[in-house]
């Protein structure tokens, strides 16, 4: 029996294991996740590292010797979507915003306030000397020196293409990640013209300084971790971990690095490393399986694809040639091929292994399920209530007037079903007509059909629920699963990252492969669940 652990367990609603269904059997096919995504890192007066959390919308801090997790800023708390983050020399914590646009600060007793509320993109931050210094990551984006009070910022420079995590060196200058320009730039306090320190880089998404005095650098597309000379920007990889990876953080002369994925890693001498804390899912999102009975496992800016008996494998990101943007829900439409939908309002027909993607549909209000039909494609527009289908090219309505639609699912007779979460139902399109066919649901998202049976992904009552299409006989698959947020509550829904992801909502996904497992995301603890029957 598969025990409720994880990063949110302590806040679902029951602490008891999740329980499956009579004759069905559940297990983990992933890891379940210490930290819900990890992105700005920075070392706190304790000795302790303090990690971002973009994805699980709070802010944490670990022991580096027992790896101890302790949770400083909640998921609901006065700190949104926090990017990258800086202490003052009181222990203020501040914290940079990327939805929301602001920069904000938690005092050590735990009370919040906005310092800066206009940082469009809103990423690096650091502190030093009494000086506040955030920066934007979007092209043409500005580096400030902010009033802790509140009144106007400084422009130290504007027109940086997407600055990310930051670190005044010994010299005094501000050291930076030109992220755009595949480059590291440095530049007075006072202003005026950067210079550029290294560039043919892998992408870098920090820079900070090593006790020693030489440049620590993530790159996010090649996944190394560079040492760099700051004098001549002559560069040697200090470890090759994985695309992905986000800042840098030193304790008593060691260095951690962190993933987006929500893994911290230990770098113990070059080329050799140790996990502080694993990698695991960030969300996930949506789930779908081809007919070899792989799983794609779509996790905002990460896609995976599940073999059972292996571990994750990266199908794509948002730095990969090809892929089509930040991913919310999958469905299978050929050999490694997948249709999508996105955050930036697309949908768009996906093929890793060719790393090239088509836009079927685009320009519409928050995209949640997909499923391929025998003409074409259906799919769930959340913010205009309604569902739409593509055929030659062409998009349709099939439906207004949903209530909040999430998962769409499409049985063998070609007739489409819809969930509608805000009206705790199921509902199938007839004819542009809406029928009722299970309802007394409390928050249903994901949809899935096999052999005549509907399945339901219920985050708001943290259950996953089967129905008969043919009689209606309705069965709880399994229940007290990790999905959702506290009792059953939506999670914190986080904005968009300006021209790069729109709106980033939840979604839970359920799929089923041939050979009838059931496949569920567990999104409060990130890790993906099977479920067969015994």
């Amino acid at each position: 029996m598969l025990e409720a652990a994880g990063r949110n367990a302590n806040a679902q609603s029951s602490t008891a294991p999740a329980r499956p269904g009579e004759g069905w059997g559940l297990h983990r096919m992933t890891p379940a996740s210490r930290l819900n995504g990890a992105n700005g890192i920075r070392t706190g007066a304790d000795g302790r590292i303090y990690v971002a959390q973009v994805a699980g919308s709070k802010v944490s801090a670990i022991d580096v010797d027992t790896g101890a997790i302790e949770t400083i800023s909640p998921n609901g708390g006065g700190i949104v979507g926090p990017d990258d983050l800086a202490f003052d020399e009181a222990g203020n914590l501040y914290c940079t915003e990327i939805t929301e646009g602001r920069v904000s600060m938690m005092t050590p007793s735990g009370q919040y306030r906005v310092i800066h509320g206009d940082m469009p993109v809103a990423n690096p931050i650091t502190y030093h000397q009494g000086r506040l210094i955030a920066g934007e990551l979007r092209i043409g984006g500005r580096i400030m020196e902010l009033d802790r009070d509140g009144g106007a910022p400084r422009v130290i420079f504007e027109g940086v293409p997407m600055a990310n995590a930051f670190e005044v060196g010994p010299d005094g200058k501000l050291y930076f990640p030109a992220q755009g320009a595949n480059e590291i730039w440095r530049i007075g306090l006072d202003g005026g013209e950067p210079e550029v320190v290294a560039k043919d880089l892998g992408v870098p998404d920090s820079v900070k300084f090593h006790p020693d005095g030489s440049i620590i650098s993530t790159q996010v597309y090649s996944g190394q971790v560079l040492k760099i000379d700051p004098r001549t920007g002559a560069k040697t990889v200090l470890a090759d971990i994985g695309p992905g990876l986000d800042n840098v953080a030193f304790v008593n002369g060691r260095t951690f690095v962190s993933h987006i994925n929500g893994s911290i890693t230990e770098i113990t001498a070059p080329g050799q490393t140790r996990p502080l804390v694993e990698k695991g899912l960030q969300w996930p999102l949506g789930l779908a399986v081809d007919a070899n009975g792989h799983v794609l496992v779509a996790d905002g800016g990460f896609t995976y694809l599940l073999r059972p008996g292996e571990p994750l494998q990266l199908a794509g990101m948002l730095f990969s040639p090809g892929f089509p943007g930040w991913v919310r829900d999958v469905a299978a439409s050929g050999p490694d091929e997948w249709i999508v939908t996105t955050a930036n309002g697309d949908v768009a027909r996906w093929n890793p292994a060719a790393a090239t993607s088509e836009v079927l549909a685009s320009g519409h209000d928050r995209l949640m399920g997909v499923a391929v039909t025998p003409g074409g494609v259906v799919f769930a527009e959340f913010g205009t209530g309604k569902v739409h289908a593509i055929e030659g090219g062409n998009v349709a309505d099939l439906a207004s007037g949903l209530d909040r639609p999430m998962g769409v699912a499409v049985s063998g007779d070609g007739t489409v079903y819809v969930a509608e979460s805000g009206a705790g139902r199921v509902v199938k399109l007839v004819g542009g007509r809406k029928e009722v066919v299970l309802d007394g649901l409390a928050r249903p998202e994901g949809l899935a059909i096999a052999g005549g049976t509907l399945f339901v992904a219920d985050p708001g009552a943290n259950a996953l629920v089967a129905s008969d299409l043919a009689g209606g006989a309705r069965e709880v698959v399994a229940s007290d699963l990790p999905m959702g947020g506290p009792g059953g509550l939506q999670p914190v829904q986080l904005g968009g990252v300006g021209d790069m992801c729109g709106p980033m909502n939840t979604f839970t996904g359920v799929a089923v492969a041939p050979d009838g497992t059931v496949y569920l995301s567990a999104d409060a603890e990130g890790s993906v669940l099977a479920l067969r029957r015994l």
